[in-house]
C-alpha cells in the first residue's frame, strides 16, 4: 500500500511540475509575441485616379476562347468611361461601385465582341495588380440559346 501512495504521489509532483514548466513556456512565448515588431497594414482601397487613362486590354473566356482586343478609356470620376473597339462605336461603360481594392462596372447591352449580332450586357470587377488592370467580367447573352452566360477574364496595361 505504501508503494502505491508513494508512485500516486510521484506522478501528481511530476503532473504539477510538467504543468508548472508549460506555464513558463507559455509566459515566455507571450513576451516573445509581445516583443515582435508589428507589420505596417498594407493598404488595399483603389481610386478612381488609380486608374485613369488608355488600357490596352486583351480577354479570354473561360472556355480558352480569345475575345477581340480593345481599350477602354477610364476618367478619374464616374463620367464617361467608354470600352473602344475597332470598327465600333464606343460603348459607355458605367462605374457602380468603389470599394476596397475593386471597382465594379457594368455595360450594354451592345452588339457583342465575341458574338457578332448578339447583344451582349456585361458586368465587370477591375483590380490593380502591380501595374496591370484585371478583371473578371460575367456577359449575358440576349439569346434563347442554352449558352447565354460567359465568364471572361481580362488584363490590361496602359497605352503609351
Amino acid at each position: 500500500m505504501r508503494r502505491f501512495a508513494f508512485f500516486c504521489c510521484t506522478a501528481v509532483l511530476a503532473g504539477c511540475t510538467k504543468s508548472e514548466d508549460r506555464a513558463a513556456d507559455d509566459r515566455t512565448a507571450m513576451d516573445t509575441a509581445a516583443a515582435a515588431p508589428e507589420m505596417p497594414a498594407v493598404s488595399t482601397t483603389i481610386s478612381l485616379a488609380d486608374v485613369a487613362g488608355t488600357w490596352n486590354v486583351l480577354a479570354v473566356t473561360e472556355a480558352g476562347d480569345s475575345v477581340p482586343a480593345f481599350q477602354l478609356v477610364v476618367t478619374a470620376d464616374q463620367s464617361d468611361w467608354t470600352m473602344n473597339a475597332p470598327n465600333r462605336p464606343p460603348i459607355a461603360v458605367r462605374v457602380i461601385a468603389v470599394d476596397g481594392d475593386s471597382i465594379v462596372v457594368e455595360s450594354g447591352p451592345y452588339e457583342s465582341l465575341l458574338r457578332p449580332g448578339v447583344q451582349v450586357t456585361t458586368g465587370s470587377v477591375y483590380r490593380l495588380e502591380g501595374d496591370r488592370l484585371v478583371s473578371h467580367t460575367v456577359a449575358h447573352f440576349e439569346t434563347t440559346e442554352p449558352d447565354s452566360v460567359v465568364r471572361v477574364r481580362a488584363e490590361g496595361t496602359r497605352a503609351p
